[in-house]
């Protein structure tokens, strides 16, 4: 596990051996201070330098002291003055600070450098956990180390290490899970390894013994939730860092000072002996230390010197805090760099990502986009040789061509299909789909990996894994063998290389199609009636076969379900015949002869609305089949959690009721393309009685259905919401209406505090998002609007874009934002608040489990304090790595720190496109061509149409959608910009009516439009 070097500081004084990680072995280290009394900071700054370790700030160096007692070296003291004995010291690089989930690590490099100590933690005992968890952490650990499975290599390697003591008793069980990891890759390994470990109750957890009041032995811990109390190697108690109010030490004391909390029975302060004074301090600055990293949003400053005489210790945490290392590793203020592991056996020409054949040389500009999507091998080249086939066999000599990854790819996750695919590097905003069932086709594996970024997006991250942004082979919360695993909002994919298509290949392309824009309305009917195909198989294929696998659904919503979606699909299928070969004879791709006639959709549509009006019964079912299923799902727990293992598949990209309501969306779709065909043909053409008759029909079927639809999208909306949500019983209600939500900042006592508001037409709710596995919204306290009024108060509490809402019981004080975002606050809470005037009374409460927030912002509530290191913790990327939930709409505005309202869904909802677009980065060369679909405010990425589920997503909200300027280098036509922050993507479409199309439905997922105006749009809606 280890190296030595020597550590030598100012005149070549010795100061000792330094212990490193494997991945050093083979080096000649040593480290030279340039000042006599360097600091500890300035060694462990080395170290990771050496390292090319960018998140260093979550390990620390220990070493023991003249007395036996290990502690970690002090930042801020001369190494001189604390290694007082320097001859047969050894200090060890190790891990100090473990987050709460290992997906914070945004550096391929750390999370390896985790592995490592999670294996020697298991080796050394200290990481306790039954035979089966420890089975399963060996098995990544061998899959890592040698690869893929084969028994004889397998006990023939186990025989010659030692993971654990006792291990010969698990052999079978370990060789046994490791035929389960075929085709993993040791990043991959590393990454599942780590989401095991994470989940032990010892994880990262270094005993203290000590004694209670009444002299039990114990053991304190310190995490980065609190201090922690075991007594052997159970947890008995827990003292979350919120309700901690100060921690002394006195001699050999250490004491525990909680806030005031009448319902707890514990005493205001609490008291531990431990065995020495040393001890007892060594302790204490460990705490202090967690708290910082984990709580504080930057490093302390130090106190001023006494003139005098000094009180107590003046020992304070030195370095980043956790949020610094994020925002500096997602700023990307670091460069990528290549890393060897050392201890794999693994010799093969898969790679995790190519990088530039010199060392030291900087990552391909292309690379440095951190959010990307790459095309895998079975993108054909322009010369019609695949990328696949183009590799070289050694990865440190491919070239920077034509087959160049246009991004670093991220972290590991998600096994190759056969015929491979595309891969996605997902970041903050675009996020990974992953399927929660591993697959075990064997790859070859390169233990060679990339410093890139985290993974993820997502879990959306759709989840990504959505979100982009944020994996096949991501741990479901109740890991064991048998369990499934689950998707994130995003998780981290491998990249191949993608070849782009040559500009002089789309441009002669281009042109051997028609321009008439009659046909590129139709040619949208095709490609959204493919995507709409592909929604309906999500219900009447997936969601069917998981269902008849498993006796969890009554007979009664089978009949109401499956048989009213099977006619549709059935019909749609002829349908999208019908129009596609339409389309070939209009493009002279058959019957080449053939003219005049077939230029028209028209006569198609008519037919097909018309034989679409028989299956009316069929549409009218649905809204009653997404009641039963909700009902159902409400009865019955072995349904609820099917369903949400569905939901975590990668072909239910979105959430499983929507699709329930995909074909009363898809009227809407029809009535709009027949409007645009209307408006654009001249009465006197001969298409034009058809697209008008087809007009008609389709007009008076969303007639019938408009009332349903508006109730069930509320409806669905209010189910989505409910998953969100903990500390609520009955949210869905008769009646209740939901109106927007979004992240405001609330003021109290501590300041201004990130919080989500849900604005319904009796109630408003602010919540905060907490470190659950679930990953919900925990509800603070609730406004009832009955007799509420809201006022602007910027000049009173010096706060922009501020508000106060005086309920009849209590007022809370808000921000937004920006100024926009409190216009639109304010015109909705206005129109909530009429509508409860107008109705017969105040709602009744509903919280469960949260009392409502009465005190003023001089008064920080208990809530507002528990949630604090959530909303620190919370205010990462959209990337974070979350077993559930982690891709919805508002964990998105959470993270945007923006608003979306009923509104905007309605909208959303009808403006659905698909097509295939270009894509280039800010500093690629390449256009990579994509199947891309538009919905639910996500731009969802396929390799092609012909893909069951997406592989990556980029939410929408908060983004600008610009056209290039002429310094930015884009010669080319129909091109629009994207950007957020600092990431940027450039679309390129085929011709400018989709390119029209395209900046239509993108501005009504970037720029909320005007009520009034979709109000009239509309002519009604739920409100």
């Amino acid at each position: 596990m280890i190296v030595t070097g020597n550590i030598v500081c100012g005149r070549e004084r010795f100061l000792g051996t330094l212990c490193a990680p494997a991945c050093l072995r083979g080096h000649n280290f040593s480290c030279f201070c340039s000042q006599q009394r360097a600091p500890g900071k300035v060694l462990l700054d080395a170290v990771c330098n050496h390292l090319n370790l960018v998140e260093g700030d979550y390990f620390g160096l220990e070493f023991p002291d003249h007395k036996k007692i290990t502690v970690w070296l002090d930042l801020l003291k001369p190494i001189i003055k604390q290694i007082r004995r320097p001859k047969h010291v050894v200090v060890r690089f190790v891990v100090k600070f473990f987050p709460p989930d290992h997906t914070q690590l945004q550096e391929e490099l750390t999370r390896y450098l985790f592995a490592l100590q999670v294996k020697q933690d298991l080796a050394q005992g200290r990481l306790t956990c039954n035979d089966t968890s420890a089975a399963l952490l060996i098995s990544h650990i061998v899959q890592s180390e040698i690869g893929d499975f084969d028994e004889a290599s397998d006990r023939e390697h186990l025989a010659k290490n030692k993971y654990i003591p006792q291990q010969d008793a698990l052999e079978d069980k370990i060789v046994e899970f490791h035929h389960n990891h075929i085709g993993q890759t040791p990043a991959e390994s590393d990454f599942q390894l780590l989401e095991i470990a994470r989940r032990l109750e010892m994880y990262g957890i270094r005993l203290h013994p000590a004694k209670d009041r009444e002299g039990t032995k114990i053991n304190l811990a310190v995490a980065n939730t609190g201090i922690l109390v075991f007594q052997g190697f159970t947890k008995i108690n827990a003292f979350n860092w919120a309700k901690v109010r100060k921690l002394s030490f006195k001699r050999k004391r250490f004491l525990i000072k909680l806030r005031p909390d009448t319902n707890s029975s514990y005493q205001d302060t609490l008291e531990f002996l431990m065995a020495s004074r040393d001890f007892c301090k060594s302790f204490w600055k460990i705490c202090v230390e967690h708290h910082a990293f984990f709580r504080l949003f930057e490093e302390p400053k130090p106190k001023p010197k006494p003139v005098l005489f000094s009180r107590g210790s003046s020992f304070r945490f030195s370095g980043r805090t956790q949020k610094q290392v994020l925002d500096y590793v997602k700023e990307g203020g670091h460069k990528k760099v290549q890393f060897e592991r050392k201890h794999s056996k693994i010799h093969s020409i898969r790679s995790l990502a190519v990088q530039p054949t010199e060392p030291n040389s900087e990552v391909p500009k292309q690379g440095q986009q951190r959010a990307s999507l790459i095309l895998g091998e079975g993108v054909e080249s322009p010369d019609g040789q695949s990328c696949q086939q183009r590799k070289e066999l050694e990865v440190s000599t491919t070239e920077y061509g034509s087959c160049q990854s246009p991004a670093l790819q991220k972290s590991p996750v998600g096994n190759k299909k056969a015929g491979g695919g595309m891969k996605a590097t997902t970041e903050e905003e675009e996020e990974v789909i992953t399927d929660r069932t591993q697959q075990n086709k064997p790859q070859p594996q390169q233990p060679t990996g990339s410093l890139t970024g985290s993974p993820h997006l997502s879990e959306l991250s759709v989840n990504s894994q959505g979100g982009a942004v944020p994996a096949n082979l991501i741990l479901s919360p109740n890991l064991s063998p048998d369990t499934k695993q689950a998707s994130p909002l995003v998780s981290p994919l491998l990249n191949d290389q993608p070849c782009p298509r040559t500009d002089d290949e789309e441009e002669g392309r281009r042109k051997r199609f028609p321009t008439d824009k009659a046909y590129f309305i139709a040619k949208e009917v095709s490609t959204t009636e493919r995507t709409y195909l592909k929604d309906l198989e999500v219900i009447t294929s997936w969601f069917q076969s998981t269902v008849s696998k498993e006796d969890s659904m009554p007979e009664t919503l089978k009949s109401i379900i499956f048989p009213n979606f099977e006619p549709l699909h059935k019909f749609h299928t002829n349908f999208l015949k019908e129009i596609e070969q339409r389309l070939a004879l209009w493009e002279g791709r058959s019957n080449a002869h053939i003219k005049g006639d077939y230029q028209r959709i028209g006569d198609v549509m008519l037919k097909n609305i018309q034989a679409m009006k028989q299956l009316a019964a069929h549409l009218w079912k649905h809204s009653e089949a997404l009641e039963a299923l909700e009902t159902c799902i409400r009865s019955s727990r072995r349904l609820e959690n099917l369903c949400r293992d569905f939901e975590l598949q990668k072909v239910c990209y979105l959430p499983l009721n929507t699709f329930l309501l995909r074909p009363l969306h898809r009227l809407m779709h029809y009535k709009q393309v027949l409007e645009r065909l209307c408006k654009h043909q001249p009465p006197s053409h001969t298409d034009f009685r058809d697209c008008r008759a087809a007009l008609a029909e389709i007009t008076e079927m969303v007639a019938q259905l408009h009332g349903t639809m508006i109730k069930m999208e509320n409806f669905q909306k209010l189910h989505e919401l409910k998953k969100d949500l903990i500390g609520i019983d009955n949210l869905v209600i008769p009646g209740r209406e939901f109106i927007r939500l979004g992240s405001l900042s609330k003021l109290s006592g501590k300041g201004l505090q990130q919080r989500m508001f849900f604005l319904f037409n009796d109630v408003l709710l602010y919540t905060s998002r907490g470190l659950t596995i679930s990953n919900q919204f925990k509800v603070h306290g609730q406004l009832p609007l009955y007799g509420m009024t809201i006022e602007e108060s910027e000049d009173e509490w010096g706060v922009p874009h501020c508000l106060t809402l005086r309920g009849q019981q209590q007022s809370i004080i808000v921000a937004a934002s920006s100024r926009s975002e409190m216009e639109k606050w304010v015109e909705d809470i206005q129109m909530a608040i009429d509508l409860a005037e107008k109705s017969s009374g105040p709602a009744a409460e509903f919280l469960t489990s949260s009392p409502p927030d009465n005190k003023s912002p001089d008064e920080a509530t208990v809530a507002d304090q528990e949630s604090e290191d959530d909303l620190s913790a919370s205010r990462t990327s959209l990337e974070r790595q979350v077993p559930h939930r982690g891709n919805t709409m508002v964990h998105v505005c959470w993270h945007r720190n923006t608003s979306v309202s009923m509104v905007d869904f309605s909208v959303a909802v009808e403006n659905q496109l698909s097509g295939n677009l270009l894509r280039k980065f800010k500093n690629s060369n390449g256009w990579q061509k994509l199947w891309v679909v538009f919905t639910n405010f996500c731009l969802f990425f396929y390799k092609s149409h012909q893909d069951n589920h997406p592989l990556a997503s980029l939410p929408l909200l908060g983004y600008s959608l610009t056209i290039p300027s002429e310094s930015e280098d884009i010669h080319k036509d129909y091109v629009f910009k994207l950007h957020f922050k600092s990431h940027v993507y450039y679309f390129r479409a085929e011709n400018e009516y989709t390119f029209e199309r395209w900046m239509e439905v993108i501005r009504s997922a970037t720029i909320s439009a005007s009520r009034a105006h979709i109000l009239s749009h509309n002519e009604s809606h739920v409100y």
